[in-house]
């Protein structure tokens, strides 16, 4: 897995780099493999400040230091959900950029019953840039999911960054 990402990390490296920025992940369904990817890259302290997997509401609280009335109305593996994840983990981290996922990856029921291979990437950015993408496999295979969701979400930050 990791070597197949590792490219879109190298290439997330540079475009960080090259605008002396970092980011703060904040991991959800991909079970740290979006972190684990970025790391992948030499020198990786230039621009990455820290991640968390966010598994759990305890994680959740602890990684965001929300109120919980920040996520009234809200469901998990939502878009909303992910993007003020990003920019908790982006501002909590003192990083320019955030990047979280949270998503249903199968094998198991979600919390908030979101159909098995649905996951949402959401960046936070400087400026108050936003942007989230959807992904749906349509599976309920858990390791192709956590693969999928990872390389989605890193095409997100990418992309983002390329504005």
């Amino acid at each position: 897995m990791l070597e197949q990402t590792h490219e879109q990390a190298l290439r997330i490296a540079q475009l960080l780099r090259e605008r002396g920025e970092k980011v703060a992940v904040a991991d959800g369904a991909t079970g740290g493999l979006i972190a684990a990817s970025l790391l992948t890259v030499p020198g990786a302290l230039d621009f990455f400040v820290g991640s968390g997997v966010v598994y759990s509401f305890r994680a959740r609280d602890v990684l965001f230091d929300l109120p919980r009335e920040a996520y009234a109305g809200m469901r998990g593996a939502s878009e909303d959900y992910a993007l003020l994840q990003a920019g908790a983990i982006r501002d909590n981290f003192g990083a320019q950029w955030g990047i979280a996922e949270s998503g249903s990856v199968g094998g198991s029921s979600h919390p908030s019953g979101a159909p098995a291979g649905r996951s949402c990437a959401a960046v936070a950015g400087p400026g108050g840039f936003e942007f989230v993408r959807v992904t749906e496999t349509g599976s309920d295979e858990r390791i192709a999911n956590m693969e999928a969701f990872t390389r989605a979400a890193l095409q997100t930050l990418e992309n983002a960054l390329r504005g």
